[in-house]
């Protein structure tokens, strides 16, 4: 493989440093190339998913869903994705990132936007089982793909990098969701068609540009220099030969992956039974659609600060696992507030403490199970946690839409939801058991 001037200048550079500068050079390069590329692409997928709240501010009504339905359409996506996450995956490992990842942000960026279609329940319903298909291995496929360019010592903070997807997608999303669904009447389409039209055309672009920037390996970047693969190439070969290895079916029954799985459900429960309908909550205090849009943007302007610092600070000091347990823990004290006080403030406090808990939860956790799993039982074990943690992508926001038909208010959902959260800080807490070390 031939070099270009660019990297050929590189290689000049790298001679002169030591081995450990060498690999912070070769690690800093990856990160400036893949990281904010892949975090916009995250924060895509993030914003397509929870736009469905805004969306539902004047959806519901139209297309006469109640909540049950609403909260029903919006859970049965996690489904579709579920059940072809583990596949997805391993197609992933037999093809190679680059060209899988790039395939699924462009089919989920036009089945998104095929949204606008829906005439009832029964469509909503299959077009989000398909976006749950469309989608299926994006997320483990990144988790796995960083961990096969980042020594462990900075795999946290490039997945804190990452994540920070998910509050962004909330932080930018609400004023820009509100923004759009101004838009109705024009052309003929309401606002919330305009709303997934907004944030599902712009992934197609995302995909084109992943295949192109993306590389599988470090041996295949030819903008490192000889020098920098070499050092990523050999302390990354060294973590894995200090690694046990294991194969597909053994990682789907460690007990270590299944106690993994549950954490997950518990935390992403919490996600997007907050996450999506947060917008309607926030209606119960009679804001305008306008206000709702960059009220709901605080706690994820909080969210995104926590997460990176507490990601930060873990990195340096280590302590995942209780870290986790704390953060899970706050996931569930934090909707104590709106549960029990009637104000806007104090819920927006609570609704802010949550969040950090719970955005700062996937940055800690999905770098634990790197820490054990390699090769195709990583591409697997990764997928399968992620599947089965997944499910409470659709159990929080149906959940809270039965609870809300039955109860006829959100204070019941609210309090099933802190209650899965502070179970997955104890069963964050069994890791101490059956991880040997950290």
């Amino acid at each position: 493989m031939s070099l270009s001037k660019e990297s050929a200048r590189s290689d000049l550079d790298s001679r002169s440093l030591g081995p450990e500068a060498v690999l912070q050079s070769a690690t800093r390069k990856a990160a400036l190339r893949f990281v904010p590329l892949l975090t916009i692409a995250y924060l895509f997928n993030y914003l397509d998913r929870t736009s469905l709240g805004f969306a539902g501010l004047t959806m519901n009504k139209q297309l006469g869903l109640s909540a049950g339905q609403f909260g029903l359409a919006a859970g049965i996506f996690f489904l579709g994705y579920c059940l072809f996450e583990v596949p997805s995956n391993l197609l992933l490992h037999r093809f190679g990132a680059r060209r899988w990842l790039a395939r699924i942000m462009i089919s989920w960026g036009i089945v998104s936007a095929a949204t606008v279609f829906v005439v009832g329940p029964n469509s909503f319903y299959a077009l989000r089982l398909l976006l749950g298909i469309a989608e299926a291995g994006f997320f483990p496929g990144v988790t796995y793909f960083l961990s096969a360019w980042f020594p462990a010592q900075y795999r946290t903070r490039m997945l804190a990098w990452f994540l920070i997807g998910i509050p962004l997608a909330s932080l930018i999303g609400g004023p820009v969701c509100g923004v759009l669904l101004q838009m109705d009447g024009i052309w003929g389409l309401a606002g919330w068609q305009w709303l997934f039209i907004g944030t599902s055309l712009p992934c197609i672009p995302l995909g084109l540009l992943t295949l192109r920037l993306l590389a599988d390996r470090p041996e295949t970047a030819d903008w490192l220099s000889a020098e920098e693969r070499d050092a990523l190439r050999h302390v990354l070969a060294t973590e894995v030969r200090d690694r046990p290895h294991s194969s597909l079916l053994a990682a789907l029954i460690d007990i270590r992956v299944l106690i993994l799985a549950a954490i997950q459900f518990g935390f992403t429960l919490g996600s997007y039974g907050i996450g999506i309908w947060l917008p309607l909550m926030l209606r119960e205090y009679h804001l305008s659609t306008l206000a709702i849009g960059w009220i709901a943007a605080i706690p994820y302007l909080f969210a995104s600060a926590g997460m990176i610092l507490w990601a930060r600070y873990v990195d340096q000091r280590g302590g995942r696992i209780v870290n986790l347990a704390i953060t899970c823990f706050l996931g569930g004290a934090g909707l104590l507030a709106p549960i029990l006080s009637g104000s806007l403030g104090v819920a927006l406090m609570g609704f802010s403490v949550a969040l950090v808990g719970v955005t700062a939860a996937r940055a800690i956790f999905w770098s634990i199970p790197t820490r054990f799993l390699t090769g195709v039982a990583a591409a697997g074990g990764l997928a399968f946690i992620n599947s089965i943690g997944t499910v409470g992508g659709f159990v929080g926001p149906s959940m809270m839409g039965w609870l809300k038909d039955f109860s006829g208010s959100y204070v019941v959902g609210l309090a099933a939801v802190a209650a899965i959260m502070i179970a997955a800080a104890l069963a964050s807490i069994s890791l101490k058991f059956v991880l040997s070390k950290e």
